[in-house]
């Protein structure tokens, strides 16, 4: 089910952030994509279109992927991070998973009108 991937998804992140693979932030998050750090790119879809355009721009720049994916208060939640909506996943196995997670349940939620 849709919640149950969502869950999965939040404990990924969850899990990332506590283990040191979470990066946040705007400037942390294109510091690290220049560095080639970054094994994913996480942009809620609630970001101003300024910002994703230019963090969007920066991912492909650097061959980062990247999902625009929830809130800004649904990831600073789940992160434990303040009001941050751009989040960056520096482990490749975690990077991987949030990945597939994050298609499964967009592919579901596209399948249902």
């Amino acid at each position: 089910s849709l919640r149950k991937m969502r869950k999965k998804i939040e404990s990924y992140l969850g899990f990332a952030a506590r283990s040191r693979n979470l990066v946040t932030g705007y400037n942390t998050c294109i510091m690290a994509m220049q560095k080639r750090k970054l094994k994913l790119l996480i942009l809620a879809s609630d970001l101003s279109e300024n910002s994703i355009e230019k963090l969007v721009k920066e991912a492909e720049k650097t061959g980062t992927s990247y999902k625009i994916y929830g809130s800004v208060s649904g990831l600073s939640h789940i992160t434990g991070k303040d009001n941050k909506g751009v989040f960056g996943v520096t482990d490749r196995n975690f990077a991987d998973i949030i990945s597939q997670e994050i298609d499964k349940e967009q592919s579901l939620n596209q399948e249902v009108f």
